[in-house]
């Protein structure tokens, strides 16, 4: 006997409904965010929430990979008899982040597009990951990109326009940190690590800010690396620690081992970011960040706020992305906001939703006569004109329960209308 399946309320697990409060502060934060990105001259762009699952496994992902909300063939190519392999069931999946589909839309768009192209998306991406405090399978990605300009521009406009996007949501007293992946891997090369270990050195060195320099030594060992390697590769850490500049140190340390120019270009970011910036948050070197994205071939940064214990964004250069698609390397460099971990905050706070106009509501008794409800109609209208949010409600029994039902929606102002006027 066939019975139907029991019918859930509650959303999957990882993903929420979102309610009114909430869902108006995000279409607020929404908005300062595309109105700040477009002063800067980014540019709105729009990809498909499914990939195909060769892109998405192009090991560009680093861990997301593993997270893939995959999709079945569909029809007659979802031939599960003769399926081998989880290849042969999927040829999709749901987008993990926005920068793999902003490499394939640009990878096919190229002549289309200005040089260099300035792109602004927001959309949802999907991780089949373990959920926690702002961190859910389904989020909001707000990504900022800018590809074709070689030059650290790329990297300062960037960096400016992030941090004057959380300046206007009111966020203060934050860190952007910064750091190179060529330092990280002439640090790792100057130690005497195999060029086959950087990622696993830097997965555990990530960890300083949680374990220490005593932890990430004992990890180190651990994982069999010579005491000797880990002395040298731990003590520039420590000079950069009692270094007037820490910068000019490892700099000096690491010598041949950097490319030419890097210190240069890479005081060129800070001093220009330093000269324009406000003095809601600071620039810090930080040469213990690795960001996770193997892809990064440069500047690496993220943003600390002290209010959330962790990340709240971040990005880097990843100039040989693009060439897995067309053969051709293209200088390319990004930042994404956390927006979740944003409206979490915001929502924490308290924040209220700023606006120009009064919240008005019109309640109206039942019956009420035509030309008196067209007229109602045309006041609320002319309101509406002047500014003023207006709803046109039908009054209930309980009037007063209702007046605070509204109230705690934020209307600050009733007008009442009867059938005939009140005794």
């Amino acid at each position: 006997m066939v019975t139907d399946m029991a019918l859930s309320k509650k959303p999957v697990t990882g993903m929420k409904d979102i309610l009114p409060e909430e869902m108006e502060i995000r279409d607020y934060v929404m908005s300062v965010i595309k109105e700040t990105y477009k002063k800067f001259g980014f540019t709105s762009i729009e990809t498909p929430c499914v990939e195909s699952i060769a892109n998405l496994n192009c090991k560009a992902g680093g861990e997301n990979e593993k997270l893939i909300f995959k999709i079945l063939k569909r029809g007659e190519k979802l031939k599960i008899s003769e399926a081998k392999e989880e290849n042969d069931l999927v040829d999709g999946g749901l987008r993990y982040d926005l920068t793999v589909p902003l490499v394939r839309y640009y990878s096919n768009h190229a002549n289309e597009l200005p040089s260099p192209f300035k792109a602004l998306q927001i959309g949802n991406a999907w991780r089949a990951e373990r959920p926690q405090r702002g961190r859910y399978r389904q989020l909001v990605q707000c990504d900022i990109d800018i590809l074709g300009e070689p030059s650290n521009l790329a990297e300062i406009e960037l960096i400016l326009a992030t941090t004057t996007t959380l300046g206007k949501l009111g966020f203060k007293n934050f860190e952007v940190r910064i750091n190179d992946r060529q330092i990280l891997k002439a640090m790792a090369s100057y130690s005497g690590f195999n060029e086959d270990d950087y990622d696993k050195v830097f997965i555990i060195l990530d960890k300083m800010d949680k374990i220490g320099i005593e932890g990430v030594e004992a990890e180190l060992l651990e994982s069999g690396y010579a005491k000797e390697q880990i002395d040298k590769y731990l003590s520039l850490f420590k000079g950069m620690e009692e270094a007037e500049d820490a910068i000019a140190y490892i700099m000096d340390k690491l010598g041949d081992r950097l490319p030419q120019g890097v210190e240069t270009g890479f005081r060129e970011i800070i001093d220009s970011v330093e000269a324009a910036k406000g003095d809601f948050f600071e620039l810090k070197f930080d040469p213990t960040l690795v960001r996770g994205m193997s892809y990064y071939t440069g500047t690496i940064f993220e943003v600390a706020m002290p209010e959330f214990g962790g990340s709240c964004g971040g990005g880097g250069r990843y100039d040989k992305m693009v060439g897995k698609f067309t053969g051709n390397d293209v200088p390319a460099c990004g930042f994404s906001i956390g927006f979740e971990r944003i409206i979490l905050l915001l929502l924490e706070s308290g924040f209220k939703v700023p606006r120009e106009g009064k919240k008005v509501a019109y309640l109206l008794e039942k019956g009420l006569p035509s030309d008196m409800l067209c007229e109602v109609m045309n006041k609320a209208a002319q309101e509406r004109e002047n500014g003023d949010q207006v709803l046109v409600v039908r009054m209930n029994k309980n009037k007063k329960f209702q007046k605070e039902q509204l109230i705690a929606q934020g209307y600050e102002e009733f007008k009442e209308f009867y059938k005939e006027p009140l005794k």
